[in-house]
């Protein structure tokens, strides 16, 4: 016969999976819900503040709620569970100025993430985002920056680093598709040279594929997801962008692991 303590044990593992399994599909769709309400319900009057507030207030006050509700939200995925995350290197730059902050990006959550502990960021969009309904509203009231026209987006970008602002930034321009990162396009870098500021960079390292290029939004993954946000070295662009680029994209692949989660 097994020992009690051994039966004892195994009874209740199975009774904290069984437990488990209930909770966090619950848990997990509750989150998504009420990040896509707290969008939508944010971005209608932002979208009226955008035509009423000065701009240099309206961007400050945009940039800021931008924060304060992705932090809300991440404080809810933090305290129902279905997130870990310690974001004590990354509240170091907090406080900090004209800084382009560049990541590697694995899933679509980098963002919200990032955006969370940063009050003065901005970030390079995607043109569809502005006539989005959850964040149409937002993204035009924190001055973000729209991706549809090169010359006007590195313009737009180095005036915002110059005003103060954090610009962060993706280089890969686009999720990770093959681990640790893709190739760098070397925007960022013009960017932050027109400006005469320096580049931070971020090391995001994620222990589940969801959200990952080609992971639908409402497919649950094995919860709780585990981020690892480090920060990397700064330094400044120099006279040569591209040569920047191509030593920055080898810093990140020997910093990474050479494989994402399966």
């Amino acid at each position: 016969m097994q020992p009690t303590s051994l039966r004892q044990g195994r009874n209740s593992l199975s009774t904290h999976d069984w437990l488990a399994a209930l909770y966090y599909p619950v848990a997990f769709y509750f989150c998504l819900l009420l990040f896509g309400l707290s969008c939508f319900f944010w971005s209608m009057p932002a979208g009226l503040l955008h035509r009423l507030l000065p701009r240099r207030s309206g961007e400050a006050f945009g940039q800021f709620m931008i924060m304060f509700g992705f932090r809300w939200f991440i404080g809810v995925m933090r305290l129902t569970g279905v997130l870990r995350v310690d974001f004590s290197e990354l509240d170091r730059l907090s406080r900090e100025r004209s800084l382009v902050i560049a990541a590697n990006h694995p899933t679509m959550l980098d963002a919200v993430l990032l955006t969370s502990r940063l009050p003065r960021v901005v970030c390079i969009t995607k043109a569809a985002i502005w006539d989005n309904l959850f964040y149409g509203g937002s993204v035009r009231l924190a001055a973000y920056i729209r991706n549809d026209a090169p010359v006007p987006m590195i313009r737009r970008a180095a005036q915002a680093i110059r005003d103060g602002a954090q610009l962060l930034i993706f280089p890969e321009g686009s999720r990770t598709a093959k681990p640790p990162v893709d190739a760098f396009h070397r925007s960022f870098a013009v960017m932050a040279k027109a400006a005469g500021a320096p580049v931070q960079t971020l090391l995001i390292e994620a222990d589940s594929p969801y959200l990952r290029k080609g992971w639908p939004l409402f497919r649950r993954p094995q919860l709780p997801l585990t981020y690892r946000i480090r920060l990397g070295r700064r330094s400044e662009v120099g006279q040569d962008p591209q040569a920047f680029v191509t030593g920055l994209e080898q810093y990140f692949r020997e910093e990474l692991p050479a494989q994402g989660p399966v």
